[in-house]
């Protein structure tokens, strides 16, 4: 089954959808609470403003006696509508027909509203009527069918003249919420309006801020693409304007200098390695035309020439061996085979297979190792490593031909192994890359250990795969100590 192929978006695009979408979500947010939240706010406000005017009418109206063709009670309303443009305010009887106010010879100065229908009327009584004995309020509210909101309390009985079958008194307030319906209105264009500038604004800044953003981002490619070419001339820092493309910079200047190194190396491995094999290969060679044309019937030369094919075969199989050894612990194909095991015998014994040395080359190989000191490792790549760090050491250490392997408990858990020579030393701007393959001193030397260059680069990938500490302490004319810091177990 074939995987589908995986759609991608530039920062361009993806940065004008996010601000789109965010935009779009405050809109959205903003018409939901005009729509419903703030209408919601606007009814409760408008029925506590007629619940409180009613309330204050039926007090008054409580202390006034309730009569027909009272100028008192129709100046007393009147009052309370001017104050209150947004309501009608009516005074009714029991049958809704209209006590106040009363129409006079100056109703011309002032606009009489009409009172309500008899089946408005009627509608909202009944309502009042069956809340009577559950609420305690005075009056009911109702909210009619064109929005409005209707107050509604009986204030008394009428006395005087008896104008029907009830004297009930009620008093009807009409609250008008077109004011709240306008400012709506206006709210909603004026949304619109914001709606429309808030959008053009984030496709505006999105496009800005995704130029400014992408710009860096474009300039570091470019780079990097020169630099995939094998352009390491290529320099990635510049004058940015936020941290982390200051840091990724520098990041991949690093990467640079690093893979640079590394082409080099890469060419300099190869000239080693193709220099390392020419040579035995011509050796094996030469020496099997000399036995073919020379010794062969000679044997004490074809006996001398077979040796130098035979040690030029070792040395071109070591060569071989390290190099596989290498990429396979490198690769991770050769894993690790941890064990326990007894750290200063393990030392000791490596030790002894230099001894030929002292005898028939007179060197000097001192041991301070501490007894019974454990560790946990590959037991037998740890051998590899105790067996080039001496051998390094052999073949760089001074005319006095001494050699100090030492293994000490440094602190609780830890145990510290070193070998030291008595060599020139190693330069500082030169530590960093002695673990590097094929790395050759400066210093002129004749090898007593013969070896393939690959020691120390061997040892460095070996106790990275352990995550052991290690390295290298040297002063110039006064020799070199490697070290290892093995956990104590």
């Amino acid at each position: 089954m074939m995987q589908a192929k995986r759609r991608f978006h530039s920062i361009n695009f993806i940065l004008w959808m996010s601000f789109l979408l965010f935009a779009a979500f405050i809109i959205l947010i903003t018409w939901v609470f005009q729509s419903t939240l703030l209408q919601v706010f606007f009814n409760a406000q408008t029925q506590r403003d007629i619940s409180t005017v009613g309330q204050e009418m039926y007090d008054a109206l409580s202390r006034l006696p309730l009569t027909e063709n009272s100028e008192l009670i129709d100046k007393y309303i009147r009052r309370q509508q001017s104050e209150n443009p947004a309501a009608q305010i009516f005074l009714l009887n029991g049958e809704g027909e209209l006590l106040y106010p009363m129409y006079t010879e100056k109703e011309e100065e002032y606009e009489l509203s009409s009172p309500p229908s008899a089946d408005m009327f009627t509608a909202i009584r009944s309502e009042l009527d069956e809340h009577a004995e559950a609420n305690a309020h005075i009056g009911v509210t109702v909210q009619k069918a064109d929005g409005n909101f209707v107050f509604m309390a009986k204030v008394g009985s009428l006395t005087g003249t008896v104008l029907n079958e009830s004297n009930d008194a009620y008093l009807y307030i009409d609250y008008s919420t077109e004011i709240a319906a306008t400012a709506m209105g206006t709210m909603r264009i004026q949304l619109i309006m914001i709606s429309v500038i808030v959008i053009f604004l984030a496709l505006v800044i999105s496009a800005l801020l995704s130029m400014k953003l992408t710009k860096p981002i474009t300039q570091i490619t470019k780079a990097a693409q020169r630099m995939a070419m094998g352009d390491f001339s290529v320099n990635f820092k510049g004058e940015y304007s936020y941290a982390e493309m200051d840091a990724l910079a520098e990041t991949l200047d690093y990467a640079k200098e690093e893979i640079g190194k590394s082409d080099e190396l890469q060419k300099e491995v190869l000239a080693n390695v193709t220099h390392d094999l020419k040579t035995p290969l011509t050796m094996i060679k030469s020496y099997a035309c000399m036995i073919q044309e020379i010794s062969g019937d000679n044997p004490e030369k074809r006996a001398k020439h077979t040796q130098v094919i035979i040690d030029e075969s070792d040395r071109l199989t070591s060569l071989v061996n390290d190099i596989l050894n290498l990429s396979k612990i490198r690769s991770g194909m050769d894993s690790l085979k941890i064990k326990n095991f007894n750290l200063s015998e393990f030392v000791h014994t490596v030790c002894e297979r230099f001894d030929y040395l002292t005898e028939t080359q007179g060197f000097t190989i001192e041991r301070d190792i501490e007894d019974e000191l454990y560790t946990e490792a590959d037991m037998e790549k740890i051998e590899q490593v105790v067996y080039n760090l001496i051998g390094n050491a052999v073949n760089y250490t001074g005319e006095d031909k001494k050699i100090k392997v030492g293994l000490k408990k440094e602190k609780e858990g830890v145990l510290r192994f070193t070998v030291t020579d008595t060599g020139k030393g190693i330069p500082a701007d030169q530590i960093d890359t002695i673990w590097d393959r094929y790395y050759r001193s400066s210093e002129t030397h004749k090898r007593p250990i013969k070896g393939t260059g690959l020691g120390l680069s061997i040892v460095k990938t070996i106790l990275q795969k352990h995550n052991f500490l290690f390295g290298v302490e040297s002063e110039v004319g006064k020799g070199s100590t490697f070290y290892v810091l093995f956990p104590e177990k």
